[in-house]
This record gives C-alpha cells, structure tokens and sequence, in this order.
C-alpha cells in the first residue's frame, strides 16, 4: 500500500484476522485507513464455532473486580469488532500505538463521504485466494447479529439505495468516456498542428 493521503478499504471477502494485520501495520507506518463495509468481513470456521468464540470472549471480566463490567468491554458490532481485532495487533497503550488507532475509522456499509471515492481490496487478505474452496466460513454481520448487533436490516436497506445510485453514476461515466473517445475520433489535425502537438508530449 504505497502511501497516500487517506486509503479507502473495501472489507468486502477479506478475511478478518489477515486484514487486521496489513492495516495494523499501515497505521503504525502512518497512513490514514478507512475500512468500510466491515458487516462483509469474513471469518474462517462456521458460525457455530465463532459463536462459541465469541461467547468465551464475553465472560472475560475484569480480574480484580469482575462485577465491574465496564472495565472490558465486548463489542457487538462489525465496525467494532474489526477496529478492536486492529487494536489487538497494535502497542495501543504507548504514544505512538495511540496515534496510530486515531488514524484508523471503520464503517459498516459504505457511508456518505466515502461512496464517492476510490475503494482498494488487500489481495493478500481475500478469501478467494487464501481460504481452501471446502473450508467453512462465516460473515461477521452474521456473527454480530446473533450477539445483539440490531442494524443489519438498516444497513442493507442503505446498501441497496446506494448501488442504484452507484449504477447511475457509473453509466453515466461510461457514456462520457464514450462520447469523449468518438469525438477524438472525429477530429481531424493538419500535420502542422499534429507536429505542435507531438512536440508538447500530446501526440
């Protein structure tokens, strides 16, 4: 990931424990991630046994004091659970650890600024390409909907309305790059301007 001002991640089929790892690392180099569609993330074992994962989380209590609860907190959310899988591969408690999570925002769905700007895939992390085709898996959406999480039917219901707006968008563009390439096409030079040209790198 050559740095840039601000990476937009797409999570769609990337598998959680691999991704948290890459962008681990691009933080603490110093580049701004966003991750979105964190609902989409993938998780290698089927959902019973991340059930089972998760539910030997939630007991983890405070060692001192365990009826204070808020000490360790369990997230249910996708978005959440990515960012703290991230923390976990982070030194989050020294200066730099900080400022490296403070560069790091994650989503579900794909939210307004960053509908409209360039989303990259990690290869590296992708299920296609490192889980084996008769592995199980499971999605983290599913895995925080059955711990609590109440928004997948809202963030479906976004997802659904930007796609149409995304599709709009994209045939438009395309009919753009079309029009563009038909009228260079029908534009005819004479050889002096064509030389002027060539001489200013646009030939």
């Amino acid at each position: 990931m050559s740095f840039q001002q601000q990476v937009v991640v797409d999570c769609r089929g990337h598998l959680l424990g691999r991704l948290a790892s890459v962008i681990a690392k691009e933080i603490l180099n110093g580049q701004h991630v966003v991750l979105v569609r964190s609902e989409d993330v993938v998780i290698s074992g089927s959902l019973y046994r991340n059930k089972l994962k998760y539910a030997a989380f939630k007991t983890k209590t405070m060692n001192t004091n365990p009826r204070h609860t808020g000490a360790i907190k369990h997230p249910r959310s996708p978005a959440k659970i990515l960012w703290r899988t991230v923390r976990g591969m982070v030194p989050h408690k020294t200066p730099r650890g900080g400022a490296a999570m403070d560069r790091l925002k994650s989503f579900e769905g794909i939210p307004h600024p960053y509908d409209r700007k360039k989303r990259m895939v990690i290869p590296s992390c992708l299920k296609v390409l490192r889980l084996r085709p008769e592995r199980r898996f499971c999605r983290l959406g599913d895995l925080s909907s059955e711990y609590g999480w109440k928004h997948g039917s809202l963030i479906e219901r976004l997802e659904k309305q930007r796609k149409v707006k995304s599709e709009v968008f994209y045939k438009k563009k395309v009919a753009a790059k079309r029009a563009k390439a038909d009228a260079l096409k029908a534009v005819k030079l004479s050889g002096e301007d064509q030389a002027i040209l060539a001489k200013a790198g646009y030939a």
